[in-house]
């Protein structure tokens, strides 16, 4: 028997249903009371109000259905978000002594590798660099671990224990916040409070305009994400989020953002009723209503092999195995994974 439970391994998830617990025990009426609310959001405040007047309608509203591209979404990313959301279930503790080089480096003790940068230098001398925070591709891997392994192969995965020590220690905790204040600052965002609010920045026209180009920031933006709920602030993530959803959806500032935020950004959170209010806020504001591909099956649909949900998608991804920890799924976070 000893020997049957410790050869025992997960059995992966084979369908993106199985993979999106979201709805699962939810239905199309339910709306959760205010008093349970656990993301720290409200549909009835807009993260924008003072630009609400001047928004242009979503470029999702030009043309007819039959003239936009069939999106569907990607096993590959669902696959990954739900190891991530359920903590790696079949991870596997490595034999090699844990350095907690991730602590280290917040500490200021080391410098990240290969570029011997200590994180002191990046939080002082790199804010308001945004060409050096858009072309240099191997320090967000040591702002943000995880615990998998990234394509800087210099960088070390996180581990339980290293988590355990970075939350506890104050100093590491406080530099994390400036590095993910610094990295909203990159991206046009400003950190309201402690509690993991967010706003416009001053600055938030001009970096809104590259970021819905710069579309390999949201690759990095799915890192940070996850980040933050690996060293205790999961409650930081619904704000940002809700951010975005609002720019994509409602005020068309960052439009090539939409399908990253629904298939990525929003299935880091591990909350099942936090999903659901984005998705519900999202479904509300997206056009056209009937391509919303992120609300509940309908009643009687059977899980589908994700073969018949997405075979185009399926095809190709089978095609990129050593990619699909990286949460990849659309074409633009394929192209940017050997940078970030």
């Amino acid at each position: 028997m000893g020997n049957l439970l410790g050869s025992w391994r997960f059995k992966e998830p084979s369908t993106i249903e199985e993979c999106d617990s979201t709805w699962g025990s939810d239905s199309e009426s339910e709306e959760p009371p205010p008093a349970e609310d656990d993301s720290g959001i409200s549909d009835s405040v807009s993260p924008a109000d003072s630009d609400r007047a001047g928004g242009d309608a979503s470029p999702q509203m030009l043309g007819s259905p039959q003239s936009l591209p069939k999106m569907k979404r990607s096993f590959y990313a669902a696959r990954d978000l739900y190891k991530y959301r359920h903590s790696y279930p079949n991870y596997r503790k490595s034999h090699q002594p844990n350095e907690y080089r991730n602590l280290r480096f917040y500490l200021n003790k080391i410098p990240l590798v290969p570029d011997g940068i200590y994180i002191e230098e990046i939080l002082t001398k790199w804010r308001g660099d945004y060409d050096k925070l858009e072309h240099n591709h191997t320090y967000i891997q040591w702002l943000f671990p995880l615990r998998e392994q990234g394509l800087n192969f210099y960088a070390h995965e996180l581990t339980q224990d290293e988590i355990k020590e970075f939350q506890s220690t104050r100093e590491a905790k406080r530099r994390f916040l400036v590095a993910y204040s610094l990295m909203l600052d990159f991206y046009g965002v400003k950190l309201l409070d402690k509690s993991g609010n967010v706003a416009r920045a001053p600055n938030w026209q001009e970096r809104f305009r590259h970021l819905n180009e710069s579309q390999h920031n949201y690759l990095r933006i799915t890192r940070i994400l996850k980040s933050l709920g690996e060293l205790g602030y999961e409650s930081f993530k619904a704000p940002l989020v809700r951010l975005f959803l609002e720019e994509s959806l409602c005020h068309s500032t960052l439009p090539n953002m939409q399908h990253s935020i629904l298939e990525y950004f929003v299935y880091t959170i591990r909350l099942p009723a936090t999903r659901r209010r984005l998705l519900r806020y999202a479904r509300q504001h997206y056009r056209p209503a009937h391509a919303f591909l992120w609300g509940p099956l309908p009643k009687g649909r059977e899980a589908s092999p994700v073969a018949t949900w997405a075979p185009e998608a399926a095809a190709s991804e089978r095609r990129l195995p050593h990619r699909s920890n990286r949460g990849g799924g659309r074409r633009e976070h394929h192209l940017w994974r050997e940078r970030d």
